[in-house]
């Protein structure tokens, strides 16, 4: 029997992934938007809080288990920046290249070996809103900021994140390399070892 799962997500590429990795594990992923979910408000102040906040938003409105992931980049030499708030680092109306603008402009005079930097995802499965025990997977991906985008491929801020382990930007990955070893694919392969 297929198990449902609500993506607390409308991010057709996340629905993708999270549908090939779990598919065949007997589970289908489905987007919330199927279910005309509102988007949580992610007023956390971490990545955990986020994903659970996204999670329960999910299952409350839907009744079935859901399935949320909060993720961003930090940056060493910016305390940690732009962390939760990689989305919305440039502003409201950001976009992947105003943010990666923004990012460049906050590490101008920041050698190359302090650019030290990891990506991180929070993933978080809750069976049901008042679930009291969520699974809850984290992987990160470490790297360095370049002084230059790089590569076409990936979103976000892969253009200028430096992949040591494959001398290049993750915007130069291929998808399969990418899936095998971002931070995404790290935490999805702990939920689907706790999962089954």
């Amino acid at each position: 029997m297929v198990q449902k799962i609500v993506l607390a997500s409308s991010n057709p590429g996340k629905l993708k992934e999270f549908n090939q990795l779990l598919g065949g594990a007997g589970f289908a992923v489905l987007p919330q938007s199927e279910f005309d979910v509102v988007d949580a408000e992610e007023t956390g102040l971490s990545f955990v809080e986020n994903a659970i906040i996204k999670a329960r938003n999910a299952c409350e409105a839907t009744g079935l288990p859901a399935l949320a992931d909060d993720s961003g980049i930090e940056v060493d030499a910016l305390d940690g920046r732009p962390g939760i708030y990689s989305a919305r680092f440039s502003g409201p109306d950001a976009s992947n290249a105003s943010n990666n603008q923004k990012l460049l402009q906050d590490l101008t005079n920041v050698s190359e070996k302090d650019r030290t930097a990891r990506y991180q995802c929070v993933l978080v499965y809750m069976r049901h809103a008042q679930d009291p025990t969520p699974i809850i997977c984290q992987g990160s991906w470490e790297g360095r900021i370049l002084e230059a985008p790089r590569g076409e491929g990936g979103f976000g801020y892969d253009p200028l994140f430096y992949v040591p382990s494959h001398d290049c930007a993750a915007a130069e990955l291929s998808k399969e390399e990418k899936s095998q070893i971002s931070h995404r694919a790290s935490a999805l392969k702990m939920l689907l070892a706790e999962l089954s």
